[in-house]
């Protein structure tokens, strides 16, 4: 299965913007293909110079301002990252985890099913009573891990 393309990508951007009666204005059209065109984990400053490369009219608050948005409806996620800086991924609106390649960047969605028995574990164990959750695993890809290289 390939991932969809950057148009098809932006074009679910905006119809998700307008579902939740957000206002689709051409500054968050120009983040949602800035978004869009993205692979892997991206941070707001890269977003930036790809704006700056593209001449896309946006602003650093507005970057700021739609990440933000995008995250409340379920666009992007934030990730934090192992060195303590934080990106973005383009998410799936359904409950899942990240498996994010420390060279190359490229992020994995992981099912939630799987993780179902060691948090029910965890709760057994501890008598802590999970409301939510969040897992994000850091290593290499299998294009990385093949290459050699680490």
């Amino acid at each position: 299965m390939t991932a969809p393309s950057a148009d098809v990508r932006t074009d679910a951007f905006v119809a998700a913007l307008a579902r939740a009666g957000q206002r689709v204005t051409l500054p968050r059209q120009a983040a949602a293909r800035l978004v869009a065109a993205r692979i892997g984990h991206f941070t707001a400053a890269q977003l930036m110079e790809d704006a700056e490369a593209a001449g896309e009219p946006i602003g650093r608050a507005t970057v700021f301002r739609a990440l933000d948005l995008f995250a409340s409806l379920g666009l992007v996620e934030r990730v934090d990252l192992p060195d303590g800086n934080h990106a973005f991924v383009v998410c799936r609106a359904v409950h899942h985890h990240h498996a994010i390649c420390t060279r190359c960047g490229r992020s994995v969605d992981i099912s939630d099913a799987s993780l179902g028995e060691a948090l029910a574990a965890v709760e057994r164990q501890t008598g802590f009573r999970m409301t939510a959750h969040r897992l994000e695993l850091f290593g290499l890809c299998a294009e990385c891990a093949a290459s050699g290289v680490r």
